[in-house]
């Protein structure tokens, strides 16, 4: 019996305690689907919204309480140098306007998950979007300090400044001034999506119109260098002469707006420079004569002359293409000869004095005739000077003003004055000339005319001199630039 009954009550107890099993996890599914019942419209105990605790809220509640934080809402801006400035939502009238993101955050909750995140928290990031006023924030924004004048340090270009002998870049200074429009709407757009910082970045800054790099700056340096460093060198006969370095740097002309052009003034003090060096048209030269002794004459229109003008833009083009350019000047009218003797040794000398001509082709003497110039006592002299052959013609016929006169053979040297043969003459040389000469020409006789027509070509120079002063005061003699010439305002 009492077996029996032990029996009994074990198997009371065992139902007992599975009945208690069951109710207890009867209590806690049914705990379980009501609490996921109830995070379907609530959020995870143990849940942040933006760092704030929502756990158990609804989408309702938890609007509120963002609501109310953001009523203490505070934009922090940082600008590139790192300067820190706020505004405040008060300032801009600023207000949290749900905009459907914490329901959706509730929507990506998994009910069932509640219990897991018990344990593990649950944090979630929304956005915050805010009401403003528009106006309020523009004044917000203009009142910060990063916008007040005392303040901002405009930005300068890089320029090219000359120091000493050469160009030098200075760079740019970026400088702070911030651009209000471009700032302002990084503000509301900061504003609306409710966030706290806001940096500023460079696209808001204005900023140099030229940098260093700036294509401006870097092909004006390049153009100075190309320039700087062209060398024009001048071949001339007996002289050494170049234009670089220094020199040319004197010539550069830069702009304001990084242009470069040449100084006129300096381009043309060096080709006058050169023309003054190297011109030997009329110069006053020595000259040895056939007799030995020296005589000093000028005058005429013998020797090289530089064209300044044509001369100026080649070197400027030279300058321009950089480099070394080797050349000679650019002429408007050449001698025989280069370099200092230019009179060389094929030429005519003439010695009104002693009323002889001499014709010389390459330093041997190759004819030599007396000579009757022009009449001394009527004011004909022959004009004097370093001349050349203009041209020869065969027959001619010479007129003047009183006079009509056939020749075989005249060569020309100086204006209408010319050597030519003279058959109404018997007699040449002594001092026929000083009572009885020409009309200005050099009248020589038919046989030495002849043969000096048959050597001498254009071009060839002509030394015409009187070994005692004379005053030339006819036409031909100041059109020819005779060395001697006098004109009759300056003898009164």
């Amino acid at each position: 019996m009492y077996g029996v009954r032990e029996k009994r009550q074990r198997m009371r107890r065992i139902r007992i305690g599975i009945i208690t099993v069951l109710v207890m996890i009867f209590l806690l599914l049914a705990g379980y689907f009501l609490m996921t019942w109830y995070f379907q419209s609530h959020f995870f105990f143990r849940t942040e919204i933006n760092g704030l605790k929502v756990g158990g809220l609804s989408v309702e509640e938890a609007e509120e309480k963002i609501a109310e934080d953001e009523g203490k809402y505070t934009l922090i801006i940082a600008d590139r140098d790192k300067n820190l400035y706020s505004i405040e939502g008060a300032q801009i009238g600023s207000n949290y306007a749900p905009d459907g993101s914490v329901e959706e955050a509730l929507k990506k909750q998994n009910p069932y998950g509640w219990l897991a995140a018990v344990f593990s928290g649950n944090r979630i990031d929304v956005m915050t979007p805010m009401e403003y006023d528009e106006e309020m924030l523009k004044d917000a924004v203009s009142s910060l300090p990063c916008f007040q004048e005392e303040n901002i340090i405009q930005p300068e270009n890089a320029r090219i400044v000359r120091k000493d002998d050469a160009y030098q870049v200075v760079k740019e200074e970026q400088g702070n001034r911030l651009i209000f429009e471009k700032v302002a709407d990084a503000v509301k757009s900061a504003v609306s999506a409710g966030e706290g910082e806001l940096h500023l970045t460079d696209e808001m800054y204005e900023s140099p119109a030229v940098t260093s790099e700036s294509s401006e700056i870097t092909d004006a340096m390049a153009s100075i260098e190309k320039y700087v460093s062209a060398r024009v060198v001048y071949k001339i006969s007996d002289y050494d002469e170049s234009l670089e370095g220094a020199d040319i740097f004197e010539m550069i002309d830069l702009h304001e707006d990084f242009s470069i052009t040449f100084k006129e003034d300096a381009i043309e003090r060096f080709v006058q420079k050169l023309a003054s060096k190297y011109n030997t048209y009329a110069d006053v030269r020595e000259f040895k004569t056939t007799k030995g002794d020296i005589v000093e004459i000028g005058g005429g229109d013998y020797g090289w002359v530089i064209d300044k003008e044509k001369e100026a833009e080649l070197l400027k083009e030279n300058i321009l293409s950089g480099g070394t350019t080797e050349r000679e000047p650019v002429y408007s009218q050449r001698a025989q000869v280069e370099g200092l003797e230019d009179i060389g040794d094929t030429y005519v000398e003439i010695d009104y004095t002693n009323q002889h001509m001499w014709y010389y082709e390459k330093g041997q003497l190759k004819l030599d005739s007396d000579i009757v110039s022009g009449n001394i006592a009527k004011g004909n002299g022959s004009p004097d000077g370093i001349f050349k052959v203009v041209y020869k013609q065969s027959p001619a016929v010479l007129v003047g003003e009183d006079y009509e006169s056939d020749v075989e053979y005249f060569i020309v040297f100086a204006y209408n004055v010319g050597i030519h043969d003279a058959s109404w003459r018997s007699a040449f040389g002594g001092n026929y000339y000083k009572t009885q000469g020409s009309h200005g020409c050099v009248n020589v006789p038919r046989e030495t005319a002849s043969e000096l027509y048959g050597m001498i070509q254009k071009e060839i120079p002509v030394i015409a001199y009187y070994r005692e002063p004379t005053e030339l005061t006819t036409e031909n003699c100041k059109i020819s630039n005779a060395y001697s010439y006098v004109d009759d305002k300056d003898k009164e």
